[in-house]
């Protein structure tokens, strides 16, 4: 399991920190402005008659505005770096020609996201207080890892209780991964993990627990920027929701989906493959479009791991987690563990087979 944040304090710390530098604003686009400058942008926006305020714009904003805007990104970015009067010429037009309220979420004086007036703020701080509050129930509970990104919150909980054997010897334990977006890049999350003791893999299951999108009632209506306040993100609705996130969380460490998976699991063991492993990882990697790098990681801990079955195959995939320095992408080399177990290994017999004729 990729290891992120040094523990759930230093976490804790850093949301803490965060939700210090937060603002978060509705504004009308017609009263936006976009400037960029020694291939830096700025966003302003006119919070009164003639008064300004400036933020800088993250990846992720330029992203959302050029998506929100019909700017095909290659184009916004083409433009941004070689002709950025133009940039700013095609951004102020449809802001101002298209006027629409806009949630605009910003962290330490930068505009990380650019969303709908109708998205609802759930903050990465209030989960992991849930979080907390539930862990102290369950004394045989633990984070196994936790970290929070530019984009998303992850908090991976395991539990030294309900635990079996794949084969003899190989232990894994049941766990479930919490996750969140501020920024408008997913849904709350919950979904169960099992955690393998001999090599410390994380796999994320494909059975989902709980979902939710944020969306909610359109914010106040607005002639000029309007500063949205946090005391006003926890509202009756979210309490009622943050209390069915306990419940959930209380009932996450599901013993029938963790046995569901392990059986998954030692049918895998038995579902040896029968091919060159190079070639093996390689039509895996074009099906799940790994980079070079992650192709050739995945190669190595597969032949390293000298199990040569279906299993191993996936073991191969998670272990790669732990050696990707970017934990969001670390994360989805977990989950492919996942689909790579549910999915089967058809598509690479099928492949190799068609190779033979």
């Amino acid at each position: 399991m990729k290891q992120g944040q040094e523990n759930f304090e230093a976490l804790w710390k850093k949301l803490q920190e965060e939700r210090a530098g937060m603002k978060d604003y509705v504004a009308n686009t017609k009263k936006l402005k976009f400037e960029t400058a020694e291939g830096k942008s700025t966003l302003l926006m006119e919070e009164q008659p003639d008064t300004f305020t400036r933020f800088g714009v993250s990846e992720l904003a330029h992203r959302q505005m050029a998506d929100r805007l019909h700017i095909p990104y290659k184009y916004y970015d083409l433009m941004r770096t070689s002709q950025p009067e133009l940039l700013d010429t095609n951004v102020n037009t449809w802001l101002y020609n298209k006027p629409e309220n806009r949630m605009i979420r910003t962290l330490f004086g930068n505009v990380r996201a650019f969303l709908s007036d109708r998205y609802q703020r759930i903050d990465n701080l209030e989960l992991a207080f849930r979080i907390v509050k539930v862990m102290g129930e369950n004394q045989s509970w633990a984070v196994g890892s936790c970290e929070v990104t530019d984009t998303r919150l992850y908090v991976k909980v395991v539990s030294d209780k309900l635990k079996t054997e794949v084969v003899p010897g190989d232990v894994v334990q049941a766990g479930f991964v919490v996750s969140n977006s501020e920024v408008g890049l997913g849904s709350v999350k919950i979904e169960p993990l099992v955690y393998r003791l001999v090599c410390k893999n994380g796999l994320i299951v494909q059975d989902r627990v709980h979902q939710r999108y944020h969306v909610g009632q359109r914010c106040v209506e607005t002639d000029f920027g309007t500063e949205l306040f946090r005391e006003e993100t926890i509202k009756t609705d979210q309490k009622a929701y943050f209390m069915k996130i306990e419940d959930i969380l209380r009932g996450a460490l599901n013993k029938e989906l963790f046995e569901s998976a392990v059986d998954r699991m030692r049918q895998a063991k038995m579902r040896r493959i029968d091919a060159d492993p190079v070639e093996t990882v390689k039509l895996l990697a074009d099906s799940y479009k790994f980079t070079e790098a992650e192709q050739m990681q995945v190669g190595a801990h597969y032949i390293a791991g000298h199990d040569f079955t279906h299993y191993g195959l996936v073991n191969a995939v998670t272990r790669t987690s732990q050696d990707i320095d970017d934990y969001n992408r670390a994360t989805e080399f977990e989950k492919y563990g996942g689909q790579l177990l549910d999915g089967g290994i058809d598509f690479i017999v099928r492949s190799i087979s068609s190779r033979a004729l």
